[in-house]
């Protein structure tokens, strides 16, 4: 009698994740790895001028609203300083549409020199900047005109890249043009900045301005890297990269990839993302693993380079189960170079964030490698959380060769089915 292939395939599952070891060590990076540290504008300048998220914020449909934030806008010196002393190679911010273009035809040459300082300050401290030409505002004036919904934003946007691209063209720069676009479409449907009705039409606009976007940053500086980060959603990845990546594929010199969560049968607490409370997920550190070699199958040969990772927490509080932001960063540099060992071709790594931030209506989730209570600390002093020094550490010498991972494997993840679960690192 035949033995039924639902029994196989669960046997084989079982023996799979028995026999499985977290415990291997990781080969160690190389020199030419780029290490970084991530921010935006909108949410670490503070005093922004009327942009969609501006209204947002101004609505009373948020928890916060936005003020001051950290006040990169005045502190950036300082907080490029920390990233430099962390050792980083890179460091990512955004240069705000709505600061430069405050009107169509008008452009505010006090921000672009803001940002010229920006630039300069990070390349005087040795490091590469990574600049996010929209990371889900555009200025006012394109809100009243419908945003996204009004074909003419296309235009519009594109004008913005042709005055911001070539400024900065032989900084030797990092490119994205659009942070995670499913994600910014997610935030304009609940915020009412398009209905459930245009959401393809804003899909469609994306991509155009990405593939333009690229051609535009390749004609000013042929040797400048473009991406766009997506936002890895385990168990939708399918859906989710139809919507963008999949379109844009030949207009991308390596794949931003940004990993916060993941899934396991015995870890569901992603569901908390739905309304984003994020600080009450549990981590689950090798589902980067997965998610990298996902993409090293998908697409062969394209370089991968994580643009965001990092670990909320409640308001600044420890986490109730005792994992810490150090635990959290070693382990996910501990399954990103299993990636790499395995064959992803990892080229970077960014932190997010710094500093605490603006987390898009609310200053509940702390992030930052130094902490910031943006609410009731009029001076917003920067405070270093254990992940400091645990990064510095891991930049100068890397992981010791004996690290075992402070977090589980996942029982049958689900971050890449079905390999991830039958066939786990």
């Amino acid at each position: 009698m035949r033995t039924p292939s639902i029994l196989l395939g669960a046997g084989a599952i079982l023996s799979s994740l028995l026999t499985s070891s977290a415990t291997a060590a990781a080969a160690p990076l190389p020199d030419e790895f780029l290490w970084g540290v991530s921010t935006s504008g909108f949410q670490s300048e503070g005093s922004p001028p009327d942009s969609n998220w501006a209204r947002y914020s101004a609505s009373g449909r948020t928890q916060d609203a936005i003020g001051d934030s950290v006040d990169f806008r005045h502190r950036y010196r300082e907080d490029i300083a920390r990233a430099a002393n962390l050792g980083v190679d890179v460091f990512r911010f955004g240069i705000e549409w709505a600061r430069v273009q405050p009107s169509r035809g008008t452009w505010d040459d006090t921000e672009l020199r803001y940002y010229d300082d920006i630039v300069r300050e990070i390349t005087r401290h040795g490091m590469t900047p990574m600049i996010t030409l929209d990371h889900w505002v555009y200025p006012g004036w394109v809100a009243d005109q419908g945003g996204w919904t009004n074909s003419r934003t296309v235009e519009d946007w594109l004008a913005n890249a042709r005055r911001v691209v070539p400024r900065y063209s032989g900084s030797g720069a990092l490119w994205i043009t659009i942070n995670e676009p499913t994600v910014y479409l997610q935030k304009e449907l609940t915020f009412g900045g398009i209905t459930a009705a245009q959401a393809p039409y804003m899909l469609d606009r994306l991509v155009e301005v990405h593939r333009r976007a690229y051609d535009l940053i390749h004609e000013n500086d042929p040797g400048a890297r473009v991406s766009s980060n997506l936002s890895y959603i385990p168990g939708a990845t399918d859906a989710v990269d139809a919507m963008f990546v999949d379109r844009v594929r030949e207009r991308l010199d390596f794949l931003g990839v940004d990993y916060y969560y993941g899934l396991a049968l015995d870890n569901v607490t992603a569901v908390n993302a739905i309304t984003d409370d994020f600080y009450d997920i549990d981590p689950q550190p090798d589902g980067i693993y997965s998610a990298l070699m996902r993409y090293t199958r998908k697409f062969p040969g394209l370089p991968l380079y994580v643009v965001e990772n990092g670990m909320p927490t409640d308001d600044g509080q420890p986490r109730p189960d005792g994992y810490t932001r150090s635990d959290h960063l070693r382990d996910h540099v501990y399954w990103m170079e299993r990636a790499r060992q395995d064959g992803a071709p990892v080229i970077g790594y960014n932190y997010w964030s710094i500093t605490d931030n603006y987390e898009w209506g609310t200053y509940r989730p702390r992030f930052g490698l130094y902490t910031v209570d943006a609410l009731t600390d009029p001076t917003l002093t920067r405070h270093p959380t254990d992940a400091v020094v645990t990064y510095r550490d891991i930049i100068g010498s890397g992981l010791p060769d004996s690290y075992v991972p402070a977090r589980k494997l996942g029982f049958c993840s689900l971050v890449d089915l079905p390999t991830s679960c039958i066939d786990p690192p």
